[in-house]
């Protein structure tokens, strides 16, 4: 899997990836998931652990953000910021299905804060920026000082060069303390030394415990920002129940709480919930729109408001035969499941049209609307359940989520399957009715010599 663009939330050296790769024959990740969300913390308390988008269709769907959930509190006072995540996080831990609940920038990272007592270091020729670039120098390396460059005749490549003191021998606060101190060559002399020779080695030596105390303290182990406003984020996912569900019940806590926020202090719900809620309104907008689109195609087609109306009443019965199908199989309402509502629009319209031109047909031949519906039903209902059968034998793979990244998919086979064997029940029993119940009175009469000649003219 490539992680070059993915955003894991790590920000220190406390925090590690895990990745698991597991085999190919496995069961639901959600299921391993599930499982390690029990044991880790049992087993290691002192220790947070959150699970990472793992697959592809989830990284994009959160925009490069570690959750899909990110609930951010933008402000100036950054403090005050935190103290309301605090409160919130206690809120939030009272959601069922929210998990992996975690503040992203900790305010209790472990540092160390070095004092130059200035009176020594002047004593000895030393300045801030003497003991500054010696510690970095010694902890970091020197390349951000002083870049160096071995540049390999054989293969014509620069490689950069770093002095940097081995980490095994700064462990402790004692190696700290002897990191020795180097004077600048434009520093001043020590006072020790004015008026004499002020040659290099007549220089006295220090080390960083003569000039400096260090004592432990705590700092944010991260800043980050959005736009010019300082921001705190607290990430969570989402385990055994719909993600609009659960984001309903944080908008819910968020509203409530946003009465509170101090003046300057902005608070917003992002992640994959803006995707999930942007995505539904254009799937649904394009669902409607495309029972319209479809309704007034047949109108061209029949040159009629009716008929096309008979033929669209076996689009409820598909809508509803997805949810259905979805709810027995206990998968949550998502983008391939709205896919799926859509493609079956076209095959259960293409049912009911076979439907109704049949109907069509007879009820010309003889006059009987509620004849024409039996024979329509009868006749048709062969290649009705052919159509439906292929594709719904066509999804059945799918349906059952085999393969790697299956799982993605299935609801898509399943919202197709669903819907047709509704819809197909539907076409040959519900829109037969229909057209019996709309043509009955229209035309109860035979047709006339002259209807006749018009029948075979369109033939």
């Amino acid at each position: 899997m490539n992680t070059q663009f993915m955003t894991s939330g790590a920000v220190g050296a406390a925090d590690a990836d895990i990745m698991v790769s597991l085999h190919e024959k496995h069961h639901p990740t959600a299921d391993y998931v599930r499982a390690l969300r029990l044991s880790l913390p049992r087993n290691f308390p002192q220790a947070t652990f959150y699970f990472l988008p793992a697959d592809i269709t989830a990284q994009i769907l959160n925009f490069g953000l570690p959750a899909p959930i990110d609930i951010r509190f933008e402000g100036d006072n950054v403090e005050a910021s935190h103290q309301l995540a605090t409160n919130m996080l206690a809120q939030l831990r009272q959601v069922r299905g929210l998990t992996d609940i975690r503040i992203q920038q900790p305010f209790d990272y472990p540092a160390l804060d070095v004092s130059v007592e200035r009176t020594k270091a002047s004593q000895g020729g030393f300045s801030e920026r003497d003991v500054s670039t010696s510690i970095l120098n010694t902890l970091s390396g020197s390349f951000q000082l002083s870049p160096m460059f071995f540049l390999n005749w054989n293969n014509h490549v620069n490689y950069n060069m770093v002095a940097q003191t081995p980490q095994y021998k700064m462990d402790s606060l004692a190696d700290l303390e002897n990191i020795p101190i180097n004077r600048a060559a434009s520093g001043p002399a020590p006072i020790a030394d004015q008026g004499s020779q002020g040659s290099e080695a007549s220089r006295p030596s220090e080390i960083l415990g003569d000039i400096a105390n260090i004592h432990r303290s705590e700092e944010m182990a991260v800043i980050s920002h959005f736009n010019t406003r300082r921001v705190v984020d607290i990430y969570a996912a989402v385990q055994d129940r719909g993600l609009g569900a659960t984001a309903a019940d944080v908008q819910r806590i968020i509203d409530a709480d946003r009465k509170n926020l101090p003046r300057g202090t902005f608070l917003t719900l992002r992640g994959q919930v803006d995707t999930m809620r942007n995505s539904y309104s254009a799937l649904v907008a394009g669902l409607a729109f495309s029972i319209v689109l479809i309704y007034m195609l047949i109108v061209v087609n029949f040159q009629s408001w009716l008929d096309p109306f008979v033929i669209i009443t076996a689009l409820p019965a598909a809508l509803a035969g997805s949810v259905l199908f979805l709810f027995f199989t206990h998968t949550r309402l998502s983008v391939p499941a709205l896919m799926g509502a859509i493609m079956c629009m076209g095959v259960a319209t293409a049912n009911s049209i076979l439907v109704v031109s049949f109907a069509k047909t007879k009820l010309r031949e003889h006059g009987d609307a509620v004849r024409a519906a039996i024979e329509a039903g009868s006749t048709r209902f062969r290649p009705v359940l052919m159509t439906a059968l292929a594709m719904m034998i066509g999804m059945v793979p799918m349906s059952f989520g085999l393969g790697d990244g299956g799982e993605q998919n299935a609801p898509l086979g399943r919202a197709v399957i669903g819907g047709l064997l509704c819809a197909t029940l539907a076409t040959l029993i519900f829109v037969p009715s229909i057209f019996a119940l709309v043509h009955k009175n229209k035309e109860a009469q035979a047709p006339t010599p002259v209807d006749d000649e018009f029948d075979k003219e369109l033939v």
